[in-house]
């Protein structure tokens, strides 16, 4: 049982948004079971929590609920837990010869809190020079939609997200924004309903100034 110090450590945890990983915290047994077997005891724990909470399971509207959390959990917003879910990424030879920055803006994404389970909405904007691979403009979203598709806070989330660009492009020349709107704050706790999150991770040639200033005059243009 967890003791009231305990308790109040969770709260403080929680409340100040801080992760105690870069890595996503997982397990070494977290896929022996198969998707099945998690969505089927996922709901069973599910349907345990909606009946303590006085909810009528006979319902036609909620007998369905855990059912459809337990899919919603394993095949959707959490799915970026799964290694097998990564997205696959071919490389081609920068055959144009582009060696000035590419940019993709105003990424679309939806994460989850993993300290109350709330969604994380936001807009992921990146940028990089080639070293001579690049990679197709929709992989960008697909790298930044199975990142988010796990229980994250945001600062992991654009160091996961960055580390990956740079592998995959073989350059450190990149740069990524992330803001997002956390519902843990706009819902509980303080909530404020207009306050947004900025994070930025960058490295290469936009460890200069004027090299960061050029992306971001970019990514206002498309706000």
């Amino acid at each position: 049982m967890n003791t009231t110090i305990e308790k109040e450590l969770f709260e403080l945890i929680g409340d100040n948004h801080q992760m105690t990983s870069a890595e996503t915290p997982l397990r070494p047994d977290a896929f022996i079971k198969s998707d099945e077997e998690k969505m089927l005891s996922i709901e069973n724990h599910f349907y345990n929590i909606m009946e303590e909470m006085g909810l009528d399971m006979t319902d036609d509207s909620l007998k369905g609920t855990p059912h459809r959390v337990a899919k919603m959990f394993i095949q959707e917003i959490f799915s970026g837990l799964n290694p097998a879910n990564k997205p696959k990424i071919s490389v081609f030879e920068n055959s144009y010869q582009y060696d000035k920055m590419l940019v993709e803006a105003n990424i679309s994404f939806n994460s989850t809190c993993e300290h109350h389970f709330l969604p994380i909405i936001g807009k992921a904007h990146i940028g990089y020079v080639s070293s001579g691979k690049v990679i197709g403009l929709s992989k960008l979203n697909r790298i930044v939609d199975y990142y988010a598709r796990r229980p994250q806070v945001q600062e992991r989330l654009v160091m996961q997200i960055f580390n990956e660009l740079k592998t995959v492009l073989q350059t450190e020349n990149v740069i990524l924004v992330m803001e997002a709107k956390h519902l843990c704050v706009s819902s509980r706790g303080i909530k404020d309903e207009s306050s947004y999150t900025s994070t930025i991770q960058y490295g290469g040639i936009f460890n200069e100034k004027e090299n960061r200033n050029d992306f971001f005059n970019l990514i206002q243009q498309e706000k």
